[in-house]
């Protein structure tokens, strides 16, 4: 009888053993299972190939500044980053995709100021650009160029102002379309300058540029790398540059505050946004191989060729450029009654 007690006794410690065992492996396996999907992928990111968007068509200065950037990073990062054109809509195509995504940072995108516009242009968006999407890493900035034909008979910043009151309505202006990047400032400085210009917009810039060579239109707002060998054969005349300095391509050339433009400091950025919600360590990880990429020699003089003018900023910076400049084009798209259906 005692050797049946003991024996019953030493099963009885096994299965209690064998019970503590089951629970606490139980226990493990629940607790990953628990753990969120954004801590899950935290963990050993990124272990993946990347998709970065690129909200317009192959060929233009943003398909070209992306593809640079996407090959350094990934060797950065050690994953394939894959460029993929999603053109359309002003960038709201590529932009409804990232904020649809999974907020594990795979999908990136790589954006220009267009950003800023399409929160006020596009009122009816299936997004908040401002709550669903997050910029990560600012890229760099380029300052556009005002062109125009060699026919029409200005030099200078204050002639095409003065030629602009007296012939209302003569200058044509060309651009990639309503709501563009080549639209929004001009109509701007149409606004500023009480000038009443005529707007004829295009499938994009390449169409406009030729037509601005033979004369068929008489003035662009252009970025300096789509217009610069145009200038530089003298097919077209430059007048002056948007930004709040002189540009280093075009040094002898003033810029519009410089020649009596008050206020008008036009310098479109270029930056690198995930999903809202995306893991903050992931998010770190990305901004820094972005910066790291931007500090390569061979990086920079590709983007320079660009017109690009790198710089690496603080995340929070960008995300301050990013909300201020929101703000402000919703004033001035407001003002100029421009909405997109």
């Amino acid at each position: 009888m005692q050797d049946e007690h003991d024996n019953r006794a030493i099963v009885n410690r096994r299965a209690g053993a064998a019970r503590r065992w089951m629970a606490a492996l139980a226990a493990t396996l629940c607790a990953g299972l628990a753990a969120p999907p954004a801590a899950q992928a935290q963990d050993g990111w990124p272990n993946k190939p990347l998709t970065m968007l690129i909200p317009y068509a192959p060929g233009g200065t943003t398909d070209i500044i992306g593809r640079i950037l996407a090959d350094k990073v990934g060797r950065i990062l050690g994953q394939t980053v894959v460029a993929d054109n999603r053109g359309g809509a002003g960038g709201t195509i590529a932009g409804t995709m990232l904020s649809r995504s999974d907020p594990n940072g795979y999908t990136i995108m790589l954006e220009h100021i267009g950003f800023a516009f399409n929160a006020t242009l596009y009122p009816h968006l299936s997004y908040d650009p401002l709550k669903d999407i997050t910029p990560v890493a600012y890229v760099g900035q380029t300052p556009n160029v005002l062109v125009v034909t060699n026919s029409l008979p200005v030099h200078n910043v204050r002639e095409f102002l003065d030629y602009a009151r007296a012939h209302p309505g003569a200058i044509n202006y060309g651009s990639g379309g309503v709501g563009s990047a080549g639209h929004l400032p001009m109509a701007w400085l149409q606004s500023k300058e009480h000038l009443q210009l005529t707007h004829i917009p295009y499938k994009g810039s390449g169409p406009a540029i030729t037509d601005l060579i033979s004369g068929r239109i008489e003035a662009m707002l252009l970025t300096i790398p789509a217009v610069l060998p145009y200038i530089h054969s003298g097919q077209v005349r430059p007048i002056a540059t948007s930004g709040a300095a002189r540009a280093a391509s075009l040094p002898d050339l003033p810029t519009m505050m410089e020649a009596g433009v008050k206020g008008f400091d036009y310098e479109p950025w270029y930056g690198v946004f995930v999903r809202a919600g995306t893991p903050p360590p992931v998010v770190s990880k990305l901004h820094d191989a972005i910066n790291q990429a931007l500090q390569d020699p061979e990086t920079q003089k590709k983007m320079l060729e660009q017109g690009l003018a790198v710089q690496a900023w603080p995340q929070q910076k960008f995300q301050q450029t990013v909300r201020d400049d929101t703000e402000k084009w919703r004033g001035i798209i407001r003002s100029l009654n421009i909405k997109m259906n």
